[in-house]
């Protein structure tokens, strides 16, 4: 696989304002419960997606969901989208577990999240 692939938006990440009440929501909607369900996340994986709950949108500030497109090299595909003309707005960091995500602003600022690990 090359830098330049991808493996397809497999996590999404919604900002909740009541993560208890969000969390009751998407327990419904999905018919599982949360793999990871604490104060300041809460993560659902269910059918090779992952959806994630972010009180207040989180560290990131989201104000509206985000797709985090799966890369085997977050750099490198940062520095590939960023020729392309997007915009660095998150730089590659750690979340975690070797989980390394950065985001970057397409041309028509839609957020982009990237994802590798």
């Amino acid at each position: 696989m090359t830098a330049s692939s991808t493996q397809g938006v497999k996590t999404v990440l919604h900002p909740v304002s009541d993560l208890a009440q969000a969390k009751a929501v998407y327990a419904a909607l999905l018919g599982v419960e949360p793999q990871t369900d604490g104060p300041h996340y809460v993560g659902f994986d269910v059918a090779g997606q992952h959806i994630g709950l972010l009180p207040g949108g989180g560290p990131q500030g989201l104000t509206t969901p985000v797709a985090y497109w799966h890369v085997p090299d977050v750099e490198a595909k940062v520095a590939e989208v960023t020729a392309a003309g997007a915009t660095a707005k998150e730089p590659a960091h750690d979340v975690g577990g070797g989980r390394l995500v950065a985001t970057v602003i397409d041309p028509d600022g839609n957020l982009l999240g990237l994802v590798q690990g």
